[in-house]
C-alpha cells in the first residue's frame, strides 16, 4: 500500500513542475511577445525585399514597399 502512495505523490509533483513551467513560459511570451513579433517581422521584411517600419509600441511594426527615388 505504501508503494502506491509514493507513485501518486511523484505524479502530483511532476504535474506541479509542468504547470509551473507552463505558467512561467506563458508569462515570458506575454511580456516579450511584441518584441518577438517585431524581430520576426523584421526578418520577413528583409526576406521579401521590403522595408521594416517601426510601430509606436512593440509588436506594431510592419513591412512597407520600398519607395524608389526618381
Amino acid at each position: 500500500m505504501n508503494k502506491l502512495n509514493n507513485k501518486g505523490q511523484a505524479l502530483v509533483e511532476y504535474i506541479l513542475i509542468v504547470a509551473i513551467i507552463s505558467v512561467i513560459t506563458v508569462a515570458i511570451v506575454s511580456y516579450f511577445g511584441g518584441y518577438l513579433k517585431d524581430s520576426i517581422t523584421k526578418t520577413a521584411c528583409s526576406l521579401v525585399g521590403q522595408v521594416y517600419v517601426e510601430g509606436k509600441k512593440p509588436g506594431d511594426g510592419f513591412c512597407e514597399v520600398e519607395k524608389e527615388e526618381s
